[in-house]
Formats: C-alpha cells, structure tokens, sequence
C-alpha cells in the first residue's frame, strides 16, 4: 500500500504541483533545446501508452476494494496476541491498497483504544511500499522479479519494525509514545469515512458505493497520470543529460557503499511511489546497481511525505525517529539481499 491520494468530492481536474512541474520541465526544453521536445514528448508518450494496461488494472482494482468497504479488513490485523497483530499488520501494509496516510483516523483510533504500537509499525513501515497498483507498475516497468523483490521487502521490513519495537517496548524510545494533540495528514489523504461493517463485494447496489467506486476509480487515474507523466519526461531528460559514466561511477560497482548510497539518496530524492519506478529505470540503464535501486526505492518510499506525515501526525519524534531508522537499515539490508540473487 502506498501514497495514492483519494479525494472526498471527486477528481479535482486543477492544475496542481505534478501538473505545473511538467508543463515548466517541458517549456525548459523547449527554450533551451528545441530539438530535444518532440523526442521528449514521444517518450513519455509512448511509456505511458506501454503502462496503459497496467495502470487500467491497477485502478479499476482499487476503486474496487474502496466501493466494497474493504479497509474494513484492517481491523482484523489489531486483535488476537501481539505477534499474531505483527504478522497481519505487515502484511496487510505491504499488500493491501490502503494509503498509510489514509487510514491516519483508524490507526489513531487502534492507538487510542490500547493496540499495540509494534504492530502498528509494521503496518506503517510496510504500508508505503507495496500495493497492487504499485505491485502492476513496478513489474511492467523493472520486470516480475524486482516487483516480487520488494513486496517480500516491503513485508519483512515491517516485520522486522514490528518485533524490534515489541523487544523495545519498555524503553525510553517507545515509552509514552503519542502525541498530545493528534495533527491532520496535510491534505494528502481522503476525509471520507470508510464504509464499515463487512465488506461488501457486490457494492454495485448501493449507489453510495457506485459513487465511491466512479470517484476512486478517477482520483486514482488522474494520479497516476500525473506522477507517471512527470517521470517519464524526467527519465527522457535523464537519459539525454546525465553521463552513463557519472552514474555508474556513484551508484555502480560492487559492494556495499552503493546500495548505502541508494538509501541515503533515495530519502531525499523520492518524488513519489509511482513517479520512482521510471527513474530507477533510467539510473539502471545508466549503471546503477541492482542492490542501490532496492534499497533507493524501500528508503524513500518509507519516508517520502505522505507516508512520513501518516506517523509524524501521531507519535512522537523519538518513535519517528525510530521509524525512520528501521527504513534505512531494511533499505540496505533489502538492497545486498536483492544484489546477491540478481
């Protein structure tokens, strides 16, 4: 599950940051290398015209769980014995298509009522990494293997998060862990209340779950739109300007220091979840390992901004700071697993 954004009053067909990026990115190029446009435009075109399916999928499947009421299936990861919580918070995060950000309301509630905040580590630290549509995106672009890759390590990271705070949990770190006043997520997630109670599979029905379905199915569309469409322009630029040699030369080679440098470079650099996967396509192109590009798209999805402002909203910096901390050693601890079999 990862930083898709769901809107409570419909697609909001405005230009926004993604938009404007574009549009100033392309008006560059045009300024300052004419020649360059078209072949620019025809790239991203064309990459997302080999993406169209997938993305299809992708959203149809998620306005599908959305409609049927499905993040009601969250619940069942916070009851039963600690470890039990653990296993199901990581898993649902890494596998489900719920937003860490979105369900900030649920979690806080969890919280509040006494659940465990070892499982809901895992839950966060798992959550931006993988979903389905994440999961179609990754596998059509840097192939089946990397996209299995890291759903395995999207769900042992919070695993790992989940066991070492449950270890923790009388420390000064994780001691008193919430915040006084529980602070909203910026804007970035849905306000609207998840429908609750079992799910329902055959929402179409109810025409509140009809609406819930056409109103996911185009938020999601014009999301995706927009972060692929920016970074498949940026890859097109990336693959013009950016020396093969200079990549290679920072991210490349053998050892350890590259996938530490994948990590470190991704916190910053993360655009978004969707926006990464045709970047780290054209760094592996220019000689980026395969170890760094895990361990650059697992740092910085765990902490690009909407999946960071989900915790930040509710714990205290020392636990965020915890947070953090558990990303960066899975980073480099997926990034030399991946390394060793690819």
């Amino acid at each position: 599950m990862t930083d898709t954004t769901v809107q409570s009053q419909g697609p909001k067909w405005r230009l926004d940051k993604a938009w404007v990026a574009l549009v100033i990115i392309l008006a560059l190029v045009a300024v300052f290398d004419w020649a360059q446009l078209w072949p620019t435009i025809t790239f991203a075109s064309d990459a997302l015209w080999h993406t169209a399916p997938f993305i299809t999928f992708a959203v149809l499947a998620v306005a599908y769980m959305k409609a049927s009421g499905a993040e009601s299936l969250l619940a069942k990861a916070f009851e039963g014995r600690q470890v039990r919580m653990i296993v199901l918070a990581a898993l649902l995060g890494g596998l489900s298509p719920f937003c860490s950000c979105e369900v900030i309301p649920f979690i806080a509630a969890m919280l509040a009522l006494g659940a465990p905040l070892a499982a809901v580590m895992a839950f966060w630290l798992a959550s931006p990494l993988m979903d389905p549509a994440m999961f179609l995106i990754t596998s059509g672009t840097l192939g089946w293997e990397f996209a299995i890759a890291k759903t395995l390590a999207a769900v042992s990271i919070g695993l790992m998060g989940g066991f070492a705070t449950m270890l923790a949990a009388r420390s000064a770190v994780f001691a008193d862990p919430l915040r006084e006043k529980k602070q909203g997520c910026g804007g970035c997630c849905s306000s609207d209340k998840p429908f609750e109670g079992k799910p329902v599979w055959k929402f179409w029905g109810e025409n509140a779950r009809r609406q819930a379905f056409r109103t996911s199915a185009l938020d999601n569309a014009h999301f995706l739109l927009k972060w692929l469409a920016l970074a498949y322009v940026i890859e097109a630029l990336m693959l013009e300007y950016i020396p093969a040699d200079l990549v290679a030369s920072v991210l490349g080679g053998d050892g350890l220091m590259p996938i530490i440098l994948g990590a470190v470079v991704g916190a910053p650099a993360y655009l978004n979840g969707y926006a990464a996967v045709p970047l780290v396509d054209a760094l592996l192109a220019q000689g980026m390992t395969q170890g760094a590009a895990m361990s650059f798209v697992i740092a910085g999805g765990v902490s690009c901004i909407p999946a960071a402002i989900a915790v930040w909203a509710l714990v205290k910096p020392r636990v965020f700071a915890a947070y953090i901390g558990y990303a960066m050693m899975g980073a480099v601890l997926a990034g030399v697993a991946w390394q060793a079999v690819a």
